[in-house]
């Protein structure tokens, strides 16, 4: 597949819709992490183990499957803009309605039901605002453009991670949800400025319009896996993350805080490498690098301890959201603007499939198994499903 790095200059846009956009991603990604965050620390500290945070994410990952074509297919035939308000001014009810429950109902319970509503509103919410990236992005290049969008998600991962640590130590749990629902509501009154966009005509599916149907097929097919492996690994971190700082290396919620920020901190690094990286080597060979240095990375965190751990986390951001640009730019130059929304919902659903089955695995496990044994054995996976996806690009090059 050809490297889709550099996208065909467009009629210059106004500057302020992609401005916005920037702002209204660090805010939500703020709520965005900060929630997560928030409620996997929660079950911890209130005693219900690792378990209990992986039938959380479970949860999570179980109505993204169902919701992730849905949030296409309405991605595609409504206006992103307004579907994006939407979506937000409904996350920011769900996370301030959870405050609420939390102070007269059973925690778990509260966040069960919370993490059903609020990843329903926040998959709608991330498939929107991603799938406005080429039409708002203006003359520069759809490698530079996901690269900015992304870096400032993770900026806001890490003040997430930060300030969350923060709040679970001096505040009470309620009080914390009410605070991290605010970001929401100031992400809806980013977007409200934007000006309606229209499908650009020009430009579309540059690779689609040169390339068979199959080998778009085919693209997507690899694009989804390597986009499931990554997925998966990063989720992992959330859900294993808080009892390998708590349970296994004795931590507490400002070093889960630390470990969160590594991780973002890295994301961040991770986000701006794409350009450089994107000229020096051919996306496959990029995708297949990530993965396998991914899955050493996390194999090492069984032999390491603090601080070298935090490094670790660090890389495995670093590598993660490379990834994740990397696959972003992929899929919007193969697929036309128009149709964007429905790709990005199958392609999500695919990595919430493997996530799915990953969690609830380590659901019947995670109280028996250390969590850095896990790591161990997810990286032995990720390295695995590398040397498979290997395969392909060897028979191309045979045969060249």
């Amino acid at each position: 597949m050809p490297n889709p790095v550099f996208w065909p200059k467009r009629a210059i846009r106004r500057p302020r819709s992609f401005t916005c956009l920037l702002a209204s991603t660090l805010s939500a990604a703020v709520g965005r992490n900060g929630y997560y965050i928030a409620s996997a620390w929660i079950l911890v500290e209130e005693g219900h183990g690792s378990a209990a945070v992986a039938v959380f994410l479970v949860i999570v990952s179980a109505t993204e499957l169902v919701a992730s074509p849905v949030a296409g297919i309405a991605a595609d035939c409504f206006d992103r803009r307004r579907l994006n308000i939407v979506s937000d001014l409904a996350r920011f009810a769900a996370a301030l309605g959870t405050a609420a429950a939390l102070l007269y109902l059973d925690v778990f319970l509260t966040i069960c039901v919370s993490a059903i509503l609020f990843s329903l509103c926040d998959r709608v919410a991330l498939t929107a605002s991603q799938s406005m990236i080429p039409g708002v992005a203006a003359h520069r290049s759809l490698a530079a453009a996901n690269s900015l969008v992304f870096f400032i998600m993770q900026f806001g991962n890490l003040g997430a991670a930060l300030l969350s640590g923060i709040l679970l130590h001096e505040c009470p749990p309620a009080l914390t949800f009410a605070i991290l629902s605010g970001f929401f509501f100031i992400s809806a009154c980013f977007m409200v400025p934007m000006r309606p966009e229209r499908a650009s005509v020009s430009g579309k599916g540059v690779t689609a319009a040169t390339a068979t149907a199959p080998d778009v097929d085919l693209s997507l097919l690899r694009i989804s896996a390597v986009y499931a492996f990554l997925y998966a690994s990063a989720v992992l971190v959330s859900v294993i993350g808080s009892s390998f700082i708590f349970a296994e290396q004795g931590g507490s919620a400002v070093d889960f805080g630390h470990l969160e920020a590594a991780w973002s901190a890295g994301s961040i690094l991770g986000a701006v490498l794409l350009v450089p990286l994107g000229r020096a080597t051919n996306t496959s060979t990029l995708h297949l690098m990530i993965l396998g240095a991914t899955a050493v990375t996390l194999m090492t965190l069984k032999l390491l301890h603090p601080p070298w751990t935090l490094i670790v986390f660090a890389a495995v951001g670093i590598l993660y959201n490379l990834g994740r640009v990397s696959v972003e730019v992929s899929v919007q130059s193969i697929v036309s603007e128009d149709a964007l929304g429905r790709a990005k919902g199958i392609i999500h659903s695919v990595g919430v499939a493997l996530g799915t089955l990953v969690f609830g695995i380590t659901a019947v496990v995670g109280d028996k198994i250390n969590p850095s044994t896990i790591f161990f054995g997810f990286g032995v996976v990720l390295f695995l499903g590398a040397s498979i996806l290997s395969v392909p690009a060897i028979r191309r090059e045979k045969r060249k």
